[in-house]
């Protein structure tokens, strides 16, 4: 899942960390596609730079605190996660070797790999079991508790040194997404030093770290899945877009996370730097509110679907890097519903709905922020567009410090995104009446039980079809209107190699700085 925060750091703290690591020779060139370059086998060797925005001076190595993408980022090169998601959303096995469900779903066996944890221990169910219960304490906010909280690990054991049985509290045909969870990492029995000696079982050990400026961190050689290419990563932090851009033209980065499209318009296919996409990274929506006027009216709601011109959002708020969206979520991940017609618009349409509904010359506000790249272009653009049909929009700008708090329970109206995750997780965390991040506030008992339903079928063919039946019903009335998909744009030195461009960004191979050389 996307952080949808970037706490502020003056550019001056990322020229203090630069200068914390040495520095290492870089190019630069690039891809017409984005694709990274393969042409020679991969060279060892070498610090790779990777400037990401950043969380000042509070931030932390502890995994289960990961909330931003640095953290992340730093996270995965440290820890493994039993699994995680590939470029489709469906789980990966990682340190987990593998899984397998009883007849009723509500017990997994789970057996793991052989690795080992930087100071040479083994990875076993022990650590497992200590970690998920530590991310799992009512007293603590970890990210993936929630994600947790259908195992029951109170009745939840070891059965042997590397393998665990998971007691679930309900059948869960979708166990391992749990396991790939954001945050769920593996850390070892009773660790608590996270930010001076943390130890891991990833590809990266620890070196330095220094909140909010620079975190260095040195070839595993001994990593389960080989070790890397590269001899050291070091993260930095550099907040201001424009100073990850400055630093990596100016050779002192060699990989600058996030991007917006006019930069990366700019310099694609000019030879100084490389621009790669990662395609279908973030969905872009309108979240109307379905259980207060006027959007618990579903005729008011399926005209706003008309009143929308999604290439012409696509184009305007994100300049064109992304592809048109079909008010559904997830579009390319596994059981998305390809087979309904795309939405087109037709205001036509839409008043005569509007008439239906008694909501003729119907004004509304449309709550948006600078917390996010477009979203106040996409406002502007789409109050253009209800104009057309005769529907006032009233744009209203929020805090970038408070909008997502704010979003989740007020208005009507709001611009909304989305970062990857499964489509099961989408409707679970988002779409049940009890879900915690309901901003739509969609909450139907019918669609609560389809989904138990999804979740207690073995069959993976027999569970698409209750996922396609819960997605056309949203495609008919649900509360997100999801006009795009926007690239996620990262920048590369030209002499960087390895680095993945299908993957969408917090899936696995995003950030695998163990992939990636210097050529």
């Amino acid at each position: 899942m996307y952080d949808e925060r970037h706490p502020g750091l003056r550019r001056r703290g990322f020229l203090a960390a630069t200068s914390l690591g040495a520095l290492t020779l870089a190019g630069c060139a690039g891809t017409d596609e984005g694709e990274p370059r393969s042409d020679a086998a991969p060279k060892s060797g070498g610090r790779l730079r990777a400037a990401f925005a950043g969380g000042g001076a509070g931030e932390t190595l502890d995994p289960h605190l990961a909330n931003l993408f640095a953290d992340a980022a730093r996270a995965k090169a440290l820890y493994d996660k039993l699994a995680d998601y590939g470029a489709d959303l469906s789980a990966q096995p990682r340190l987990a070797e593998k899984w397998e469900a009883n007849k009723t779903l509500d017990r997994w066996q789970v057996t793991l790999r052989q690795a080992r944890f930087h100071d040479g221990r083994p990875v076993t169910a022990a650590d497992v079991l200590y970690s998920y219960r530590r991310i799992a304490d009512p007293d603590q906010a970890f990210r993936a508790k929630a994600s947790l909280e259908p195992i029951d690990l109170d009745a939840s054991r070891a059965t042997g040194q590397r393998s665990i049985e998971f007691v679930l509290k309900r059948p869960t045909a979708e166990f391992p997404n749990v396991l790939a969870a954001f945050g769920a990492y593996i850390v070892p029995d009773k660790a608590t030093d996270f930010d001076k000696k943390p130890i891991g079982s990833g590809p990266f050990r620890f070196v330095s770290f220094a909140p909010g400026r620079s975190a260095v961190f040195r070839r595993y050689d001994d990593y389960w899945e080989g070790a890397p290419h590269l001899d050291e990563v070091e993260f930095v932090v550099a907040n201001e877009e424009s100073a990850r851009v400055n630093a990596l033209l100016g050779g002192q980065i060699e990989y600058a996370h996030e991007l917006n499209p006019t930069t990366a318009r700019a310099h694609e296919g000019k030879g100084q730097i490389e621009i790669v996409r990662l395609r279908n990274s973030a969905m872009q929506a309108f979240c109307m509110k379905t259980d207060r006027p006027p959007f618990d009216d579903a005729r008011v709601r399926q005209a706003f679907f008309l009143l929308a011109d999604r290439r012409e959002l696509v184009d305007g708020a994100l300049s064109g890097a992304g592809v048109v969206g079909n008010d559904l979520f997830g579009k390319g991940y596994e059981y998305y519903d390809d087979s309904l017609p795309q939405r087109e618009q037709d205001l036509d349409r839409a008043r005569a709905l509007l008439k239906q509904a008694g909501a003729e010359n119907l004004k509304v506000t449309l709550d948006t922020s600078a917390v996010a790249a477009g979203f106040t272009e996409a406002a502007s653009i789409f109050r253009d567009q209800a104009a057309k049909a005769g529907v006032t929009v009233d744009v209203k700008m929020g805090s970038k410090d408070s909008y997502w708090a704010d979003i989740l329970n007020n208005g009507t109206l709001c611009c909304y995104r989305s970062g990857a995750l499964p489509i099961e997780a989408h409707i679970s965390q988002r779409l049940l009446t009890d879900s915690t991040t309901n901003a739509t506030k969609w909450r139907h008992k019918d669609f609560d039980a389809l989904y138990e339903q999804a979740q207690s079928t073995r069959d993976a063919t027999a569970r698409a079809a209750v996922y396609d039946r819960m997605q056309r019903r949203l495609y008919s009335e649900g509360g997100f209107l999801i006009w795009g998909f926007a690239d996620w744009i990262l920048g590369t030195a030209r002499n960087v190699r390895g680095v993945e461009a299908k993957a969408p960004a917090n899936t696995l191979d995003w950030a695998r700085f163990d992939k990636v050389w210097l050529a």
